[in-house]
């Protein structure tokens, strides 16, 4: 399934000469284990075609979800939040690969009168809200699993983030609140690529360590290699009893050698990674 993401975004992405391929790149594992393994989501009735955008939801005009492609809302089911609105491509790749979106709406994306748009809404195929200012969808994950205790359900809310997130003061007291409510139904992957649009993140702001910053917030974290599917699905089934992040260190140009960086990466912490389990292909 991680190929096909990869390979479906690089085929989009030279047909129409240009589109974010490095976050496909580095999450095709993470939206992989989540759609794949982790998430326990209600089934849709086939590959779902996603509507056209008619209006601003109004009162002649209902408010368009796309949460639709998740399945049907249920107490005992889990809920996905994407907060990286420019990961688009790549949350619709996943749905494709994983039979819940159409294919034919990559034909769509970015289209006026689309709800297939280039960065992701609260219309578009997998997004529930709107969360492009970077990192809202922490703040309303926390909103969405405080309802969801006080109505004792028992799902679990999931949160996509990207590692840029963490330079946003709102991320850090979305973990304090996290925190303060025990809010241990909340499991949280982030894509640690380690690039953002302005240059290497360190060379726009650090964020390291990372780990120790979570964790003196009060959260729980695991740091694992973000290609190893093994690693990625135990860490986010683990109970913590508290807010959980899984940080999933990732290569930008894994699976597309042509796109490597000529200099050497920053090195990596030390990574989770189950006994027994090998590493993923580097190459499509």
């Amino acid at each position: 399934m991680a190929t096909g993401i990869r390979r479906r975004v690089l085929a989009h992405v030279l047909a129409n000469n240009g589109g974010y391929l490095s976050q496909a790149c580095s999450s095709a594992e993470l939206l992989a284990a989540l759609y794949a393994s982790v998430l326990k989501l209600a089934p849709t009735e086939g590959p779902l075609h996603p509507p056209t955008f008619e209006a601003v939801p109004g009162p002649d005009a209902p408010r368009v979800s796309g949460g639709v492609f998740h399945g049907e809302v249920g107490p005992d089911l889990d809920r996905l939040i994407i907060s990286p609105a420019h990961y688009a491509l790549v949350v619709y790749a996943a749905l494709i690969e994983s039979g819940r979106l159409d294919e034919a709406a990559l034909d769509q994306f970015n289209k006026d009168g689309s709800t297939v748009e280039m960065i992701g809404a609260e219309h578009s195929p997998g997004f529930e809200t709107t969360t492009g200012s970077l990192a809202q969808a922490l703040s309303t994950a926390g909103g969405i699993a405080l309802g969801r205790r006080l109505k004792n359900e028992t799902g679990r809310t999931f949160v996509f983030m990207s590692d840029g997130e963490f330079q946003e003061g709102q991320t850090w007291e979305a973990i304090q609140a996290l925190v303060f409510y025990r809010l241990d139904t909340v499991r949280v992957v982030v894509d640690v690529n380690r690039a953002q649009c302005d240059g290497p993140m360190d060379s726009v702001m650090t964020i390291e360590p990372l780990a120790t910053k979570l964790k003196a917030f009060g959260a729980s974290v695991d740091s694992v290699d973000g290609h190893d599917i093994a690693a990625l699905t135990a860490s986010l089934e683990r109970q913590t009893g508290k807010p959980h992040f899984v940080l999933a260190y990732t290569d930008p140009a894994r699976g597309v050698p042509l796109t490597q960086r000529s200099q050497a990466r920053p090195a990596l912490p030390a990574l989770h990674r189950p006994r027994g389990t090998s590493r993923i292909p580097e190459v499509l």
